[in-house]
C-alpha cells in the first residue's frame, strides 16, 4: 500500500527550510552543517521532488538578488513596450551595457528550469554558487571593463491557475422524467467517487490546473534571444560584443545567427560555447555561416583529454576543445577566447 504523502506545503524562504549559504557560497543546514538531503523522507520520491524543486525556485530569487545587489545589474522588464496586463519577463544589464563603447559580454544559459544568473541549478544546490551560477563571469566581465547583459531565455510564459468549467449535472435536464433523473445522477455519482478514489491514490495531492500564457516575442530561447538581439544588443555603442552560452543557449546563438546573419557578423567578435547543443545541419545553417563559425567560435565540452586540447567534432562548423571533465562552462572572458 503506498505510505501516505504528507501536504505539498513547503516554506517560501532559505531560513524556513533551515538551509543558508555559508562564507564559500555552499549550501548548508543551519543547525547541522551539513549539505541538502534529498531523500528527506524515505519513500516518498515525489514530495521528495517537490521539496527540491521549491527549494529551488527560491535559490532562483536569491539569485536574482544576487544579480542586482552583488553584481549591480539592472533587472529590465520585457517586451519592452509590454501593457500593464499583459504577460512579462526580463533580462539583467550592467549600467553601461549599451553605453559601452569598447566590449559587451552576453551570457546564454541552458535549457530546464534554471534561470537568469544561473548554469545549473544542481551544482548551486549540491557544489555552491561560483560553480553553479554566471556570478564570476559576470564580476571578471566587470572587471576587465566589459558591459553585461544576462539572457534569461527560459523565462518564457506565466502560469495562471485554470478556470473552472461548470458542467451542468443530469438533473439540470427537465426533459426526463424524475425517475429517470434519479437513477442517472446515482449512477454518476458512483462513478465521481470510484474515480476520485482512484485519483487520490495515484496523485494523493490534487493539484491545481494551471494554463500557460506565453510572453509575446518570448515563447521560447530562440525567440527571447532574437529579441533581446533587437531591441538591446543591436543598439549597443559597443564595438566588439562577446556571447557565452551553455548547453541549449548554443543552439539559440546559431538560431540568431541564421536569422541575423550580416547584423551578428558586424557587431561579435567572439563566441565561446560550453556543451554546445547546436547543430548546424538541422537548424539548416547557411555556408557562410558555418565558415564563419569556425573561425569565431570555439566549443568546450566534457572530455578527459587535458584542458584545451582538441576534440573531434563530427559537425563542420566550430573547434571542439576539451573542458577536462568541467560540469560548467568555463571562465572564457579573453577576447582571443
Amino acid at each position: 500500500m503506498k505510505k501516505d504523502e504528507p501536504p505539498l506545503d513547503f516554506p517560501d524562504t532559505l531560513e524556513g527550510f533551515e538551509y543558508a549559504f555559508n562564507e564559500k557560497g555552499q549550501l548548508r543546514h543551519i543547525k547541522t552543517g551539513e549539505p541538502f538531503v534529498f531523500n528527506y523522507r524515505e519513500d516518498l520520491h515525489r514530495w521528495n521532488q517537490k521539496r527540491y524543486e521549491a527549494l529551488g525556485e527560491i535559490i532562483t530569487k536569491y539569485v536574482y538578488e544576487l544579480l542586482e545587489k552583488d553584481c549591480n545589474l539592472k533587472k529590465i522588464s520585457i517586451p519592452v513596450d509590454a501593457t500593464e496586463s499583459e504577460p512579462k519577463s526580463f533580462i539583467f544589464m550592467s549600467e553601461d551595457a549599451l553605453t559601452n563603447p569598447q566590449k559587451l559580454m552576453v551570457l546564454i544559459h541552458g535549457s530546464g528550469v534554471v534561470r537568469a544568473g544561473q548554469w545549473a541549478r544542481r551544482l548551486i544546490i549540491n557544489e555552491d554558487l561560483d560553480s553553479g551560477t554566471q556570478i564570476p563571469f559576470i564580476k571578471r566581465a566587470m572587471d576587465e571593463g566589459y558591459g553585461v547583459i544576462v539572457l534569461n531565455p527560459n523565462e518564457n510564459y506565466i502560469e495562471v491557475e485554470k478556470p473552472k468549467i461548470h458542467v451542468p449535472s443530469s438533473s439540470d435536464s427537465s426533459d426526463e422524467p424524475a425517475e429517470k433523473r434519479e437513477r442517472k445522477d446515482k449512477v454518476s455519482k458512483e462513478t465521481k467517487k470510484r474515480r476520485d478514489f482512484y485519483e487520490k491514490y495515484r496523485n494523493p495531492q490534487r493539484e491545481k490546473e494551471m494554463m500557460q500564457l506565453y510572453i509575446r516575442e518570448n515563447g521560447s530561447p530562440e525567440e527571447h534571444a532574437v529579441y533581446v538581439w533587437d531591441h538591446f544588443i543591436a543598439q549597443s555603442a559597443a564595438e566588439n560584443v562577446f556571447f557565452v552560452a551553455h548547453s541549449y543557449g548554443g543552439l539559440a546563438f546559431v538560431e540568431l545567427m541564421i536569422q541575423r546573419e550580416a547584423d551578428v557578423k558586424s557587431k561579435v567578435t567572439a563566441v565561446a560555447l560550453t556543451d554546445s547543443v547546436h547543430n548546424v545541419w538541422h537548424q539548416e545553417a547557411g555556408k557562410t555561416i558555418r565558415e564563419w563559425m569556425r573561425e569565431n567560435c570555439c566549443n568546450w565540452v566534457s572530455s578527459s583529454e587535458p584542458l584545451d586540447t582538441s576534440v573531434e567534432s563530427m559537425l563542420p562548423d566550430c573547434p571542439r576543445v576539451s573542458a577536462e571533465l568541467f560540469p560548467g562552462p568555463l571562465l572564457v572572458v579573453d577576447s582571443s577566447l
